[in-house]
C-alpha cells in the first residue's frame, strides 16, 4: 500500500469517477484503474462499485476512506514539518472558506501577507456553504477552515465578531422601526442564503420556536440581496458580509435582542496541524487583533 494509491482512492471517492480523477491528477485513466485494483487486491475487499459513468463507495470503502484521509493528513503534516526544518520553502496549505465575510473581507488580507512571508507554500482554497466547510474539515479534505463559532468538534481560534441584521425592501411597512424581532420577520416571504450563516439563521428561528416563511433559497449573498431589493422577501444576514454600497436598495435593521456572530478558524486537531497551517492561523490572529 502506498500513499499514491491512497491519494488516488481519496480523489476517486471525492469525484465519484475514474476519468475525473485521472484528469485532476494528470495521469491516464488506466493508471487510476490499476492503482485501485492493486489497492483492493492488497486489502482483499471491494472498495468501489463501478457503474456506467460513476463509482460509489462500498460500506468498507467508506471506512477505508476515513482512514486513508487521516493517513494522508498525517503524511502532509510530516512533509510540512520537514519543510519547516528547511525554512518552510515548500509545502501545501488547503483552506476552506465560506461567504463574503471570510472569502472577500478576511481571507485576501491574510493570504496576501502569508504569501509574502511564505512564498514557497502552495495554497489551495475551496469555497462552499458553512456546513460544507465543516464537512471538509471532518473528512480531512482541508487543513484549516473559516467557521462560525462556537464549534466544539474542532480546535478553534476566534478572529472577528459582527452582528446579525434584518434586511427589508425599501418602503417596507417595518422600515421605520428602530429594530426588529424574529417574530416581525415571519409574516413576509423569507429568503435564506445558503452560502453564508444559513445554519446560524435557522438555529435562531428554531430556538425562538418560530418558522420563517421561506420562499427562496439562494446560493450566493448577491442573489439574496437582489431578491430583497426587488421587494420579494425579507431576510437575516451577517452585517459583516454586506458589500460596501453607499446607496443600497434595501433597509438594514438591527435585531432585538441583538445577535452576535463570531467568525474564526478551525482545525481538526491543532496538535497534528502542519507548520504551514499553524503559521496561517498565527498570521490571521495577528492581522485581526482588535
Amino acid at each position: 500500500m502506498t500513499l499514491t494509491q491512497l491519494e488516488i482512492f481519496s480523489l476517486v471517492a471525492e469525484l465519484r469517477g475514474f476519468t475525473l480523477a485521472a484528469h485532476r491528477l494528470g495521469i491516464s485513466q488506466s493508471a487510476v484503474s490499476h492503482a485501485m485494483k492493486s489497492l483492493e487486491q492488497e486489502l482483499g475487499v471491494e472498495l468501489l462499485r463501478r457503474h456506467s459513468s460513476q463509482v460509489e463507495l462500498t460500506d468498507i470503502g467508506e471506512q477505508v476512506l476515513q482512514r486513508a484521509r487521516a493517513m494522508l493528513g498525517l503524511a502532509n503534516t510530516l512533509r510540512q514539518e520537514a519543510a519547516d526544518a528547511r525554512g518552510m520553502k515548500s509545502g501545501t496549505l488547503r483552506i476552506g472558506s465560506f461567504g463574503p465575510t471570510a472569502s472577500i473581507k478576511l481571507l485576501p488580507r491574510i493570504l496576501q501577507r502569508y504569501r509574502q512571508v511564505h512564498p514557497g507554500i502552495e495554497v489551495h482554497i475551496d469555497e462552499g456553504p458553512d456546513r460544507q466547510v465543516l464537512q471538509w474539515l471532518e473528512e480531512r479534505r482541508i487543513d484549516v477552515g473559516f467557521v462560525v463559532l462556537p464549534e466544539e468538534r474542532f480546535d478553534t481560534f476566534a478572529l472577528v465578531e459582527d452582528q446579525m441584521v434584518a434586511l427589508l425592501p425599501l418602503g417596507h411597512p417595518l422600515a421605520a422601526s428602530a429594530a426588529l424581532s424574529l417574530q416581525d420577520l415571519c409574516a413576509d416571504p423569507f429568503v435564506l442564503t445558503e452560502a453564508g450563516s444559513a445554519e446560524l439563521v435557522s438555529r435562531l428561528f428554531t430556538a425562538a420556536r418560530l418558522q420563517p416563511n421561506i420562499r427562496y433559497r439562494c446560493s450566493q449573498l448577491l442573489s439574496t440581496l437582489d431578491v430583497v431589493s426587488r421587494g420579494d422577501a425579507v431576510t437575516v444576514v451577517a452585517e459583516g458580509s454586506l458589500p460596501d454600497d453607499p446607496a443600497p436598495c434595501y433597509v438594514k435593521k438591527p435585531l432585538l435582542p441583538a445577535v452576535q456572530r463570531l467568525i474564526g478558524l478551525a482545525v481538526l486537531d491543532q496538535r497534528q496541524a502542519s507548520p504551514a497551517t499553524r503559521a496561517f492561523i498565527e498570521l490571521a490572529k495577528q492581522i485581526n487583533q482588535p
